[in-house]
């Protein structure tokens, strides 16, 4: 099952690391395509296309931009596209690029809650210079993103997942509808070292669970039965 996942979180909280880790699972007979701002990605599957933006040089010229390589990679037939950070108008042109057959595709954006996600994106869609109204760019965001995974650096410096979120829609005032699966508790802190102390708590069941059961993927419905 290929699911558009967005990694959130703010600066120094694990985006990329996870991004990285995610990148792990893909398959290794599908085209994909990296894009980034510098060559952070470490995947080892064996089609695999790196793209790198260019900065302008002494003189203001040969400037690559992430937007650009974007719309380039869509003609290069790739299965997946992995943009290592969506921060400015190409954020409208991935979101169209998972809407029209490449599923599956992965990118970060800095937010600090699911919520937050959204209206970064939306942010980031209308600085593409397109002149869309609010209400064709969040169906946009809420038919590409199926899910979106929120990182935390919390006060002992570890780096967590606080949250697992599914997209569900729409509601009929135009607001996103945001499913929360997973959640991350903190308890207390450990007066004597200062870490952390929580747990993954089950908060909700996705959308998708007898779509995984129509590709013949097993998860054991125990894990959502409270909810």
């Amino acid at each position: 099952v290929r699911k558009n996942i967005v990694v959130s979180g703010g600066t120094g909280s694990g985006k990329t690391s996870l991004l990285n880790a995610l990148s792990n699972y893909l398959p290794s007979d599908e085209r994909i395509i990296t894009i980034e701002d510098s060559l952070e990605l470490k995947l080892q599957q064996k089609h695999l296309v790196r793209m790198e933006a260019r900065p302008p040089n002494a003189e203001g010229k040969g400037e690559v931009s992430i937007r650009t390589l974007v719309k380039n990679s869509l003609r290069m037939r790739p299965d997946r596209i992995v943009i290592g950070e969506c921060r400015g108008g190409e954020a409208l042109d991935m979101l169209q690029a998972m809407n029209t057959g490449h599923d599956g595709s992965l990118t970060t954006v800095h937010a600090n809650s699911p919520k937050d996600t959204v209206s970064r994106l939306e942010t980031l869609t209308l600085m593409a210079g397109m002149d869309l109204p609010l209400t064709a760019i969040r169906n946009q965001i809420c038919s590409a993103i199926n899910i979106i995974v929120q990182t935390a650096r919390f006060s002992d410096g570890s780096r967590k997942i606080s949250s697992i979120s599914e997209i569900s829609g729409v509601d009929q005032r135009g607001e996103p509808v945001l499913n929360e699966i997973f959640t991350f508790k903190q308890e207390s802190v450990d007066k004597r070292t200062g870490k952390v102390i929580g747990k993954h708590l089950v908060v909700g069941r996705p959308s998708f669970m007898e779509e995984f059961a129509q590709k013949g993927i097993s998860i054991s419905e125990e894990i959502f039965k409270s909810c």
